[in-house]
């Protein structure tokens, strides 16, 4: 007889993890996980702590002491913009069925195991597509990093972005897709150092200085504006993040393209494109650009689609996870339960409805991801 409750099926559920085929989920495990077991509804705010700068000031002497600065807490929200939920379910008939081939209680593990896989596909999906939102780029288009044997610089250098901008030392974290991978595994002697088996579990290549080197099956590939002669309208400064073009030029610089200005090697991340280039004004991230040029009539150049490899630290990058909202009185849901992805880290509910001759099983997650410091991001062009 088949079970009343989901706690009793929990053991078969990991069983069939291991043996469902899973995507590489590298970008999970290396950022900040806000997860709570409370509840959240689809477009509520989840707040964050973000620690400002701190406030260094001149000692001067006197009787009395000075009021302190610099101690306001600052905080960003984070936006739950995804309430989803991967369901199956089975009759009578279909149950008796499955009992003469492989067997009722065998196909249903395997299916809330690839239920887990869709949902966790989709948040991994979410936290590649915040590389638009990074701050600066290295290396070329097209040309899939770590091609060279024994060659860490791709990785040096993506690292010093980050150095430059300020992120801390410790955590950060460069994530690649399998293409790069394969290169790495490939062509570096150093993997087959890389440490622990538990390391590789947990899909790390190589600790790189301090920076674990993950593979992701969900880094993306950008599409690229099409401008066409663009040309900046006055001086650039350092620091600056609001550019404004000439009248000149043709075609679209759109958000998440990569774009380097003539006399300046660094290529910068858009985070507010143009429909039409000509006297618009695009916006680059934080912290903006890095060489001062006291000329304008400075030609951009947009670099060409690309793979986006992905090096932050870990606490620039927030993914907020709860369980899906119930209403305070419940719903038909005839057993509820949490648990937790062995392979992610994320924790999942998982609903069983009792329906007329039919049963409704569903995987549950609501969640949000947010890049709240660009500055201590960057990009890996492949």
């Amino acid at each position: 007889m088949a079970e009343n409750n989901i706690t009793s099926i929990v053991p078969d559920i990991y069983e069939a993890l291991d043996v469902v085929s899973r995507e590489l989920t590298g970008l999970i495990p290396a950022v900040t996980m806000n997860a709570s077991a409370e509840r959240a509804g689809l477009n509520q705010n989840i707040v964050v702590d973000v620690e400002p700068a701190g406030n260094v000031a001149d000692i001067t002497p006197a009787m009395a002491i000075p009021d302190p600065t610099g101690q306001t807490s600052g905080s960003t929200n984070i936006q739950i913009t995804k309430s989803r939920a991967a369901e199956f379910g089975f009759i009578g008939d279909h149950q008796k069925e499955l009992n003469t081939g492989p067997g009722y209680q065998n196909v249903r593990a395997a299916k809330i195991a690839q239920a887990i896989r869709s949902v966790v596909n989709e948040v991994e999906t979410d936290l590649g597509g915040l590389q638009s939102t990074f701050s600066r780029a290295y290396g070329t288009a097209a040309t899939t990093p770590f091609g060279t044997a024994n060659d860490y610089t791709d990785a040096s250098n993506v690292l010093k972005i980050l150095k430059d901008n300020g992120s801390p030392q410790s955590d950060n974290q460069l994530v690649i897709n399998t293409s790069a991978g394969a290169n790495f595994i490939g062509k570096q002697s150093a993997v087959n150092s890389a440490g622990t088996d538990s390391m590789l579990r947990q899909g790390v290549l190589l600790d790189l200085a301090g920076m674990p080197l993950r593979e992701s099956a969900q880094i993306q590939n950008s599409v690229s504006g099409t401008s066409a002669n663009a040309v900046v309208n006055a001086a650039l400064t350092v620091g600056q993040t609001s550019i404004t073009l000439k009248a000149a030029g043709t075609g679209t610089i759109v958000t998440g393209d990569v774009i380097s200005f003539a006399g300046d090697t660094n290529q910068y991340v858009v985070q507010t494109g143009a429909a039409a280039v000509s006297g618009a004004t695009i916006v680059i991230a934080a912290p903006g650009i890095q060489k001062a040029q006291a000329v304008g009539d400075k030609a951009i150049t947009i670099t060409a689609a690309s793979a986006r490899n992905m090096a932050f630290n870990r606490s620039a990058l927030v993914l907020a996870a709860r369980a899906p909202a119930r209403p305070e009185e419940g719903d038909m849901a005839e057993d509820v339960i949490l648990i937790t992805d062995p392979r992610s880290g994320l924790t999942m509910e998982f609903a069983m409805y009792k329906g007329y001759r039919k049963v409704r099983y569903e995987v549950g997650l609501a969640w949000g991801v947010k890049n709240i410091k660009p500055e201590h991001t960057a990009l890996l062009l492949g």
